[in-house]
This record gives structure tokens, sequence and C-alpha cells, in this order.
């Protein structure tokens, strides 16, 4: 079991890497598609969608099925449509192609979280949801770095070809080496009707959806980061664009060393207080942000809230997941779906309302991410 963190790092970071590999080659990308970045952009908010709408499938039916049947399609279709997007010849191919991309993707997602609910009797599921964040927080971490380096040597179609061989490695690790973890006897062989009773008794559980839309609105502000910071960093900041996969990356390491105290401070603090803690801290943070490029203030400020909040959201994630997902190990699947879905659904509304919004300042990022935590704290405390 000691590999079971990394197979499921590697399935949940297909989104980390298929988002943020390509972010400094997008101009690049946008050139040869012969279009602008601003135009380009709606790639990311294509898969934001296909993320979003993908996991509502996958849920029940690896409650159905069991774990790894349905992602030898999810993967395989991530293989395919990472192939096809490395030959695109329009900007309308190419968002197409991501949202093929993103449903085979998320996948990965689905059964990462509905695994780590499955051996829960075994291991402590918030370590283990530590272990597999640093894992998948190295993705974002490396990712810029890795594309910025591929496209320089090859191009950035071949960052798309990286990913179908990522996939592709992912894939024979599922098939050789991941266990199942939903034996026959526990898998659900229920009708369709029953599937859409399943989902109407979990969008109304407030043991599910209290820590959901709480940690959905966080992801809304650190989708706003990802879908803003290379406009707020290069255009408004001037840092050269060689620097961005440096600071992006400084930041995916706040994630990556806070997860790993989650399980420490969680025994400490309890889940629930710890949570609450954590969203109240973000709520702060977001106003210093606001307050901060109101200003004007300098890059360095800005770079260290977006640090701190980043760092917390290492502490969200997991905790979140776990919350979520504790009281539901017979629809796990179905659950895990739903969590998903709100996180990358708001996720993808943020981004496109940052695209719209975007006016060549730092402001509309720093007020979709305060908006965004404001609603966080606001379902979090409202009991």
């Amino acid at each position: 079991m000691n590999t079971l963190p990394i197979i499921l790092g590697m399935l949940a970071a297909f989104a980390p890497l298929s988002i943020d590999m390509y972010l400094p080659a997008l101009p690049a990308m946008a050139a040869a598609l012969g279009t602008d970045t601003a135009s380009a952009q709606v790639t990311v908010a294509a898969y934001f969608l296909g993320m979003a709408g993908g996991q509502i499938i996958y849920g029940p039916v690896m409650d159905r099925y069991g774990r790894k049947p349905p992602l030898y399609f999810g993967v395989g279709l991530f293989v395919l449509a990472s192939l096809a997007c490395a030959a695109a010849d329009s900007l309308g191919h190419m968002v197409w192609l991501r949202v093929l991309q993103a449903l085979g993707g998320c996948a990965g997602m689905v059964v990462s979280r509905a695994v780590v609910r499955d051996v829960a009797h075994l291991r402590d599921p918030v370590r283990l949801m530590g272990r597999l964040m640093l894992v998948m927080g190295a993705a974002p971490m490396l990712a810029p770095f890795l594309g910025g380096l591929i496209a320089d040597v090859a191009g950035w179609r071949a960052i798309f070809l990286f990913l179908a061989a990522f996939g592709a490695l992912a894939l024979a690790l599922v098939a050789f080496v991941l266990p199942e973890t939903l034996p026959p006897e526990r898998r659900r062989r229920i009708p369709f009707t029953a599937v859409l009773a399943d989902y109407g008794r979990l969008l109304t559980d407030s043991r599910l959806l209290r820590p959901a839309l709480t940690s959905g609105f966080a992801s809304g502000a650190m989708f706003a980061y990802i879908a803003g910071s290379p406009s707020v960093f290069i255009e408004v900041h001037h840092i050269p664009t060689s620097q961005f996969g440096l600071w992006f990356g400084l930041n995916a390491g706040g994630l990556i060393l806070m997860s790993q105290l989650t399980g420490k401070l969680a025994e400490r603090f309890t889940r629930e207080r710890l949570m609450s803690c954590v969203v109240a801290f973000l709520l702060a943070d977001g106003v210093v942000l606001f307050v901060a490029s109101w200003l004007g203030a300098p890059f360095l400020v800005i770079i260290g809230c977006i640090f701190v909040f980043l760092a917390c959201m290492g502490l969200v994630l997991p905790l979140a997941t776990v919350l979520a997902m504790q009281h539901f190990a017979s629809v796990a699947g179905t659950a895990s779906a739903v969590l998903g879905t709100l996180q990358f659904g708001i996720g993808a509304t943020s981004g496109a309302i940052l695209g719209v919004w975007s006016n060549g300042t730092g402001m509309p990022m720093a007020s979709m991410i305060l908006l965004s935590f404001a609603c966080s704290a606001l379902v979090w405390f409202r009991r």
C-alpha cells in the first residue's frame, strides 16, 4: 500500500498538469492557432468545465462497477485527447479537445477521493490525503518549469505529447499496481432513478454540502489566481516571463508544506476546529490582498498574500474532503463526484467571471479571491 499515495497523486495531478504546464506557452499556442492570448485563455475555462461535468458521470459508475474499470476508460480518453490537442489547428478545435481531455482526466480525481474513503478503516484518511496532496502539489510547482522547458526545446505541441505519455504511465500503474478497493459485494447495482435519488439526498445533506461548498468557494479563489496570475505577474508587476514559473512554483511549495502538517494539526485541534481557524484566516488574508492591490503595493506584498492563502489551501482541501465524505462509505464514488463537481464548477465560474472582468490591473483577481473567501466563510460559519 506504500505506492497508493503516489498512484492516487498521479491520477489527481491530471488537472494541475493539464492546466499549469501550458500556461508559459499560452502566447505561442495562441499565435499558432491564429488568436490572441486573452482569447486562448478560454481553453483553461474549457478544462474546468469538463472537469466539473465529467465527475457527475463517473461517481455512480464507480460505485456500480468498481474503481478500476471506469479509470481505464477515463485515463484512456485523456491520453487520446492529449494527442489530439497536440495536433489541433484552430482555437475552436482546441476548446472542444480540452473539454474531452478534462472529461477523461477527471476520472482520476473522483477515484482518488473515493479510494481514500474506501481504505479509511486501514489508514488515517487525513494523513493519506495529506500525502496525496504532496504528490499532487508537486504538479503545479514543477509544471510551469517543465512546460516552459518543453516548449523552448520542442514547441508548445510537445507539452500535450508529454501529457499523453504521463497518462499512459498512469494507465499502466492502474492496470498492474493499483488495487481494487471496492469489492463486488459492496458495489451498488441500482437503477438510474436511484442514482438521481442519491444525488438529491447528497445535495441536501449538510454533512457533505457544508465542507464541499466551503472548499468549493475556496477553490474559486485558487482558480482565480491560476487564471489571473499570468496577467497580474507579467503585465501589472512586470515580472519577466522566464521568472513566472519560479514564483508560481514557490507558491505551490507553500501548499505542499502545509498539506503535510494537516494530519498532526487535525489530531491536536480536531478537524472541525482546524477548518474554522483556516477559513477565518483565509478571509483575513483575502482582505489584506484586496487592500494591498487597491493601494498598488509592491509585488513582494502581493506574492506574500498569495503564498499564505495557497499554504492554507493545503489544509482546506484534505480536511474538506475527509469531512465531506466520512459519512458516505456506501456511495463514496457519488459523494466524491458531488464534491469535485462543486469545486470545479465554482472554479470554472470564478475563472469565467475573471476573464470578463479583467481590466489590466490586479484588482479583478484580488476582488474574486476576496469574494470567494467571503462566500466560503459564510457557508462554513452558518449553522
